[in-house]
């Protein structure tokens, strides 16, 4: 008799699921999604408000960006960073809830 088994996904959905995940599995990722959910911030402030160095920050930016949870914009010489979408907040929202049951 044949078991029934949730659909699955394929490999590559797999894979790309489990980036994502990684992407929120370091807490200064998180802290600067959480600082982006209001308004948006430059890497400066970024910074200064998390804790870390500038360096840092851009990399972790560039890591958020790669995996489509944040996206910038240029104004003169400044690049703002923001989430990408409603998503972003609505994945971090839900693991809050989930830790605080």
């Amino acid at each position: 008799m044949k078991v029934h088994t949730p659909h699955i996904l394929d490999e590559d959905q797999l894979f790309h699921m489990s980036e994502l995940f990684k992407a929120f599995a370091d807490s200064t990722r998180i802290k600067i999604l959480y600082l982006l959910f209001e308004e948006e911030h430059c890497v400066g402030d970024i910074a200064e408000d998390v804790g870390v160095s500038q360096s840092a920050i851009s990399h972790q930016l560039k890591l958020l960006k790669h995996m489509k949870l944040v996206k910038s914009r240029r104004e003169g010489k400044t690049v703002y960073y923001f989430l990408a979408d409603d998503h972003v907040k609505t994945i971090i929202n839900m693991a809050k809830e989930h830790l605080e049951e």
